[in-house]
């Protein structure tokens, strides 16, 4: 099991993501590794998306009041 990057930022992971499609698109890996790039790829998906939701979050949370921009707690 491929091990979780900690602190990874979003644009890491999806540079990551970017690097395994090139590789699984250019038919140079064996079985195995295709497997285990796929593996990891996957893992990354859904680090990215769930980075994604968090700041869907956040954003939604922000509201303009008396012509200010505040942001409330979500947690």
């Amino acid at each position: 099991m491929v091990k979780k990057e900690k602190n990874a930022t979003f644009e890491e992971n999806l540079k990551q993501l970017d690097d395994i499609v090139e590789k699984l698109e250019s038919g140079e890996v064996d079985l195995e590794k295709s497997v285990e790039l796929y593996e990891k790829g996957m893992i990354l998906k859904n680090q990215c998306e769930s980075k994604l939701k968090k700041i869907e979050t956040q954003i939604k949370k922000i509201k303009i009041e008396n012509n200010q921009i505040k942001k409330e707690d979500f947690k």
